[in-house]
């Protein structure tokens, strides 16, 4: 069975950073594209950042751009998402999402992603 697992999230002050990890089970992570989505309370997801398989490739949004970076370990299966300086506007539900080609116009939509985790809490508030 093909699952990802989120973990790292948690409370932290604005300016503080952060360090998601997506680590899969079941399948090869080194295969696919990863994607880090968000949602939160009212609002729709949107994509965060995403990596090819080989890691050539990386997109971010310009919400985030400077701020974060996405990172891929695939000897140990796992994707990262180091978060620093970060806003209350960051609060949301963290997720990660994997498909086989990471695209160009369609990097960051989720649609076209097929596998899901079940997300992670980041609260940025003092």
């Amino acid at each position: 069975q093909l699952t990802l697992v989120e973990s790292g999230g948690g409370l932290v002050q604005p300016g503080g950073s952060l360090k998601l990890s997506c680590a899969a089970s079941g399948f090869t992570l080194g295969a696919y594209a990863i994607g880090w989505f968000r949602q939160a309370p009212g609002k729709e997801r949107e994509g965060v950042s995403c990596i090819s398989s080989g890691a050539g490739t990386i997109y971010y949004a310009d919400s985030v751009k400077g701020r974060f970076t996405i990172a891929r370990d695939n000897a140990k299966n796992t994707v990262y998402l180091q978060m620093n300086s970060l806003k209350p506007e960051d609060t949301a539900v963290y997720y990660c999402a994997a498909k086989s080609i990471l695209g160009g116009r369609t990097a960051l939509r989720a649609y076209t992603y097929d596998y899901w985790g079940q997300g992670t809490q980041v609260t940025v508030s003092s």
